[in-house]
């Protein structure tokens, strides 16, 4: 792409011997400098929307401890053996030779704010003009009762894409007609409120396709209520009849345990045995957040730009924000990367910076062809991002429209993936 900065970048490896200085990262002198920490629907966003848009005059960083990035949306769908994990597995490899943007292979340790520096764990430093962080999500493991992060290497959360997603699926195979799974469901607020029930969804498809009827899933829920509850028990009802079981806390009466060796969820009114658990513990953003965030968990953000309520020179975007009405989704990340990276690039380049306008849409997948979608336009208002016109799959709908919204989350798939990445 012509425009683009043409330098050839060179990543330094940390010290590897003893005596050596920790290496700072090399860059383009005199250029204002952006660091990206994460590079989900947020973050790869955010630096090709930044190194795109400023025609090189930025100099942009991506940090993201992995070589390529498996997306946590449609992961449902591998699970339900509809897709296969490299359709949802991409490659950084565009933006750093089409962009210009480097790509650092690593994870982020620390922020100094006063001195506009980012310590990587191998001791190197970035050095930030702006910083955008869209770390995700970090798991709060005593949430639950009995659960750990060791526990998850049994009865795995896949609330983050990539191994656990292949653990949960192996898992998920092995399943046999006449056995149980036990999902404990995550509290408000967490990353994607409809995926847990698409995941249901999907794994009794498996099952059904196995012609395991017999076969059972409990969902153990901390929530009174959910996202799309009426199209997915509908659904439920329809597709599986028999083989989804729902207990909301009015009925369990509260998590006492979860032991995963023994496949129990033990509540106040049952203890809930199964061959499989997945407990989808509560959320917090990602630890590299930690200093930006309040007693939440979560960061505030100020809501015309998603810059952070604590710190001028950073934005905080995607799961690890507290964005008002917008939930923790892929599309709303990218929707907000966006806003976010316009303002930065307007801070270092005076480019004009536009209202912000957000938007959301998250598509779930109940049965063959049957999807289903919410979804809603935001503006900021009074000082918090708020819908101002929204829209819901309706129980009933027949099966063109049904497949017809199916479809067109596959259109959605390859359009984000192609903004994030192409």
């Amino acid at each position: 792409m012509t425009g683009l900065t043409r330098r050839q970048f060179t990543t330094l490896v940390g010290a590897g011997a003893a005596g050596l200085a920790a290496p700072a990262y090399l860059r383009a002198q005199g250029k204002p400098r952006v660091v990206v920490i994460g590079g989900g629907a947020g973050g790869a966003t955010a630096a090709k929307y930044i190194a795109r848009d400023s025609n090189g005059a930025i100099d942009v960083t991506l940090v993201e401890d992995s070589d390529s990035f498996t997306t946590c949306f449609f992961s449902n769908l591998y699970l339900g053996g509809l897709r296969d994990f490299q359709s949802i597995t991409h490659s950084y490899d565009q933006l750093v030779s089409a962009y210009g943007i480097t790509k650092v292979t690593g994870r982020a340790s620390a922020v100094d704010r006063a001195a506009r520096t980012v310590t990587m764990a191998d001791g190197a430093t970035l050095a930030y003009d702006r910083l955008i962080l869209s770390p995700g999500i970090d798991m709060i493991w005593d949430s639950v009762p009995g659960y750990s992060e060791a526990a998850a290497g049994i009865a795995p959360h896949a609330w983050q894409a990539g191994p656990q997603t292949e653990l949960l699926k192996a898992r998920l195979d092995a399943v046999a007609d006449g056995e149980t799974i036990v999902m404990v469901a995550p509290p408000n607020p967490y990353r994607c409120p409809p995926g847990p029930y698409e995941r249901v969804s999907m794994m009794a498809h498996v099952l059904k396709a196995k012609g395991y009827t017999g076969a059972k899933i409990v969902v153990v829920d901390p929530k009174e209520k959910f996202s799309k509850q009426g199209l997915f028990q509908a659904g439920w009802e329809k597709h599986y009849p028999g083989m989804v079981e729902w207990y909301g806390p009015d009925i369990h009466g509260g998590i006492k345990n979860v032991d995963a060796d023994a496949g129990t969820v033990e509540t106040d009114f049952d203890t809930f045995k199964g061959v499989l658990l997945n407990v989808i513990p509560a959320q917090k953003a990602g630890a590299i957040a930690d200093g930006f965030a309040d007693d939440s968990g979560f960061c505030p953000i100020d809501a015309a730009s998603m810059r952070s309520t604590m710190d001028e020179a950073v934005f905080v975007i995607g799961d690890a924000s507290i964005a008002g009405e917008m939930p923790k989704s892929g599309f709303s990340a990218n929707s907000q990367a966006k806003i976010a990276a316009m303002h930065a690039r307007g801070d270092l380049t005076d480019s004009k910076v536009f209202p912000a306008k957000y938007s959301n849409t998250c598509w779930s997948l109940i049965g063959t062809n049957d999807g289903v979608k919410v979804g809603a336009q935001y503006e900021p208002k009074d000082g918090k991002i708020s819908s101002v016109a929204s829209f819901i799959s309706q129980t009933g709908e027949d099966a063109a429209l049904r497949k017809a919204t199916y479809e067109e989350s596959l259109g959605w798939y390859s359009g984000i993936v192609a903004d994030m990445f192409g």
